[in-house]
């Protein structure tokens, strides 16, 4: 939401957008971002529209007893989807999207970050804010470029991914998150048929690979494609590996992070950039918000804020931290409790699986943004299943006291892994985390 409402504004539209969490006198760093770029923010109340607002656009999340929902409709104001609006944007673009189930931020800022580097100016509209555009006092989510080529996220999870009809499309992986695997090959199958130019795929998923339609456009670590990556090796902060004999080097953490790479380097490629182009510009890619971000170290040990969010985010995660630290402790909040009841049997199995003898995980109680909800899944599920496969997991439920529980836990050479999506104060957790160590 906040990524169009940046992009409308940079093309000259005029954009209010609420919250729940504004405040006139307390205001969020996101507000005060919005409001230097001349968006007006207000509390979600209605104030901020009347009979003169053209459009509203609304998420998934917001139900139709929304205060906002049912003003527009007492004002016979046209309701929007995000994903509607999104769709009409990128179809007056050369629009590259991004799909799958994990990954989709970092892979989309890696595509925008080589197409800038390349001259190429183009637009984006991401999930997760850049580091590089963040530095510049921006949340660092959306971008208006010169040219005709917009980078997108394509989200599966609310089957919005369907409605695009980029130029160039990428899969990267598939896996139960938010739903079924037959259901997940439908859309992108769909999203196949949508894309008139090249559709790229992860060639190491099975099920990906039956959706192929050249392998010298896909990539992976096995098989016949055209972009194949090898010899991964992780030291310290960044990885290093080669696809195609082009070596790699870039300054993040973990093997996900090659896939993604590969990922970047085959939509370059279907751009026109050679792989060469590619290497040289992501040697200076800085990574985006809460992807394995270091906060800090202090005391010998280190604190990694993370987005991971579904059973192979949150694995991959702890993979690369483990590449760090002579012992991971990893936390976890699930992001909500419909979520966590699609997924706590694998999360449990997957962590367990991941974990060494020294790692820790804890889990806290889950994160509710409101609405209607079944409850009757917890972290304590998840902590038990984990503990009856000799693992160390904790379940501290009240997050207050998570700061103090790992000050006690601590050793040098540690690494603190924090892991949660949608709440927005865990970055801040985080550096609380780190400060009280």
């Amino acid at each position: 939401m906040s990524a169009i409402a940046q992009y409308l504004q940079g093309i000259g539209k005029n954009v209010t957008g609420s919250d729940r969490l504004f405040n006139h006198n307390n205001k969020m760093l996101i507000q005060v971002q919005f409001e230097k770029q001349g968006i007006r923010c207000f509390f979600q109340d209605g104030s901020g529209m009347n009979a003169c607002t053209e459009v509203v656009i609304v998420s998934t999340a917001i139900e139709e007893n929304n205060i906002e929902y049912q003003k527009a409709k007492e004002l016979g104001i046209p309701i929007m989807k995000r994903s509607e609006l999104l769709a009409a944007i990128s179809s007056s673009k050369r629009t590259i999207a991004v799909g799958g189930t994990s990954g989709k931020s970092t892979t989309t800022a890696m595509i925008f970050h080589i197409l800038q580097e390349n001259g190429y100016s183009p637009s984006l509209m991401t999930g997760a804010g850049l580091t590089a555009l963040q530095k510049q006092g921006l949340p660092g989510n959306a971008w208006v470029g010169k040219s005709d080529w917009l980078v997108i996220e394509a989200d599966e999870s609310d089957g919005s991914i369907v409605n695009y009809f980029p130029e160039i499309s990428v899969v990267l992986n598939i896996e139960r998150d938010h739903k079924e695997f037959d259901e997940l090959m439908q859309l992108f199958s769909t999203f196949r048929e949508h894309t008139h130019g090249s559709f790229i795929v992860n060639q190491d998923q099975t099920l990906l690979r039956t959706l192929s339609q050249n392998s010298k456009n896909d990539f992976g670590t096995i098989g016949e494609v055209g972009y194949p990556g090898k010899d991964f090796k992780q030291s310290g902060f960044q990885i290093l590996f080669s696809i195609n004999g082009v070596p790699f080097k870039i300054p993040v953490i973990g093997k996900h992070n090659m896939e993604n790479t590969m990922a970047a380097s085959a939509v370059a490629g279907a751009v026109g950039i050679s792989l060469e182009s590619s290497a040289k510009a992501l040697e200076s890619y800085v990574g985006i918000y809460r992807r394995t971000q270091l906060v800090g170290e202090k005391n010998g040990a280190y604190v990694i804020d993370d987005f991971a969010h579904n059973p192979s985010e949150v694995t991959a995660a702890i993979k690369a931290c483990q590449q760090i630290g002579e012992r991971v402790i990893a936390w976890f909040q699930p992001h909500g409790y419909g979520p966590l009841r699609f997924m706590h049997e694998e999360l449990a199995q997957k962590v367990s699986e991941t974990l060494r003898n020294n790692d820790y995980f804890l889990m806290s109680e889950v994160y509710y943004a409101g609405g209607t909800v079944n409850k009757d899944i917890g972290s304590d599920v998840v902590i038990s299943a984990v503990q009856k496969k000799n693992r160390n997991a904790l379940l501290v439920n009240e997050r207050s006291t998570i700061p103090m529980v790992f000050k006690d836990m601590v050793q040098p050479g540690d690494v603190i892994l924090l892991m949660g999506a949608r709440d927005p104060s865990l970055s801040d957790f985080a550096v609380e985390v780190l400060e009280k160590l």
